[in-house]
């Protein structure tokens, strides 16, 4: 199963990680704002997205304000990119030149320089609807292992009651 990657995109392998399950790694050295790969998935209306369960694990990739990347359904190897409060890469919205936020796309961008081997990251920034309870920033917790780990893969983990 191969990514597609962007224009410029380096190599990168999935393979097992110490962060997570599986993870995205450079198969070599990336410059800082470098495009790394299109987070590829099927696309689907928020509401289909919001009827899931809450389960700690996603493939969801929020596109814009009417439109969410599935990437069980057609995903690449984007999808395995792993959630860090300390990232190396951010996502990047593409928008459509016409204007059509269904042709909307999301690229995975280097932060900074990032060396051949390393473990690809961003930060997920999760939004959840309704309160943030002890038991769901549990389910949706962090294991980055960073010196600024939130806790948890929320946008804002300490919200809620």
């Amino acid at each position: 199963m191969g990514g597609a990657l962007a224009p410029t995109g380096p190599a990168i392998e999935v393979r097992n990680s110490p962060i997570h399950g599986r993870g995205v790694f450079a198969t070599r050295d990336i410059r800082a704002e470098e495009e790394i790969a299109w987070y590829e998935g099927a696309l689907i209306p928020h509401a289909e997205a919001d009827a899931r369960p809450d389960d700690g694990h996603t493939f969801l990739f929020t596109l814009n304000e009417w439109w969410v990347l599935d990437a069980e359904q057609g995903g690449n190897d984007a999808r395995f990119i792993n959630h860090s409060c300390a990232p190396n890469c951010e996502s990047v919205l593409v928008e459509d030149d016409d204007g059509d936020p269904s042709q909307d796309r999301m690229v995975i961008q280097a932060l900074r320089d990032i060396r051949a081997g390393e473990e690809l990251t961003y930060d997920y920034h999760v939004e959840l609807a309704g309160p943030i309870t002890a038991a769901r920033r549990a389910l949706w917790c962090c294991r980055c292992g960073a010196p600024t780990c939130r806790g948890a893969m929320l946008g804002d983990p300490t919200s809620g009651p």
